[in-house]
């Protein structure tokens, strides 16, 4: 995603911030809630030690943009709160943005202080903090079955699952392994009622099926499940490149295991869909 702001960075960034305005660090830890000052009409700027893939804020009272392994927030809005996720190829970052306040106490900037592998800087360790972000860091790996055949043009790898009162975040990541360009959207979602399989659905919670042992899969019927919100990346995927999503739904809390579909724009070779058991 471009920058609209590159000059009003530069400008940020050349003036000499008075003493109560912070410039921090912090270690990357997916298991640990950042707080973060803004101000109406200033930017923080947030950098991490990767690419940045994917972020998420939880509200539009926020403008956020990414470049690189920047992030930039600015809030558009006062006395409003809400969350921020950022995720790179290999951690996640949590943080709460405070209500804007004042200039002299904001956080200009955030920096990652630790590679992924590396030890952590040494730094007094931050408070645990509760809020409603740490619903949503029970974060639950996929796991995938293994393929037995030759794999489709496009596939989509469902990497993580989020749950919180009845909402389920699904993390995803779709794969143009064609010649052409993919249009890719925010999936449908189908529950597969009385699914059969041929194999113990409950053995395979938190698991994607693979293709194309989803063929022996049956169902009663399939129910649509509403969707709350869906992010992507890009919404085109060049052949040989990766996209990664997320999307949100309503779902009622089950005593036996559901089988989802997920369903994607057809890749003009047939269609696209990725079954979860959660």
């Amino acid at each position: 995603m471009k920058c609209k702001w590159a000059t009003l960075i530069w400008i940020t960034l050349a003036v000499s911030p008075l003493p109560a305005q912070k410039v921090e660090s912090e270690t990357g830890n997916r298991r640990q809630i950042v707080h973060l000052q803004t101000a109406l009409n200033h930017l923080t700027v947030i950098e991490v030690n990767e690419p940045v893939t994917l972020v998420a804020a939880g509200s539009p009272s926020f403008k956020v943009e990414w470049k690189e392994n920047k992030v930039f927030v600015q809030p558009t809005e006062a006395d409003v709160a809400t969350n921020l996720f950022i995720w790179t190829a290999s951690e996640r970052l949590n943080y709460e943005l405070e209500p804007a306040g004042t200039v002299d106490n904001m956080n200009f900037a955030m920096d990652e202080t630790t590679r992924p592998g590396q030890t952590q800087a040494v730094s007094p360790p931050r408070p645990a903090v509760l809020s409603p972000t740490a619903v949503l860091l029970a974060d639950r790996p996929v796991r995938t079955e293994t393929a037995k055949h030759a794999k489709k043009r496009v596939e989509v790898q469902i990497r993580d699952l989020y749950e919180s009162e009845g909402t389920l975040f699904i993390r995803y990541a779709a794969r143009n392994q064609g010649n052409h360009t993919y249009s890719i959207a925010t999936p449908k979602v189908y529950a597969l009622d009385g699914a059969q399989y041929p194999k113990s659905l409950y053995a395979l919670e938190n698991t994607q099926l693979a293709e194309p042992d989803t063929a022996r899969l049956k169902a009663k019927q399939e129910t649509k499940i509403p969707v709350l919100d869906g992010q992507l990346q890009t919404l085109r995927v060049n052949p040989g490149e990766e996209t990664m999503g997320v999307v949100a739904l309503r779902l009622p809390a089950s005593a036996t295991p559901t089988v989802l579909r997920l369903q994607f724009p057809n890749d003009g070779e047939g269609e696209i869909a990725a079954y979860l058991v959660r």
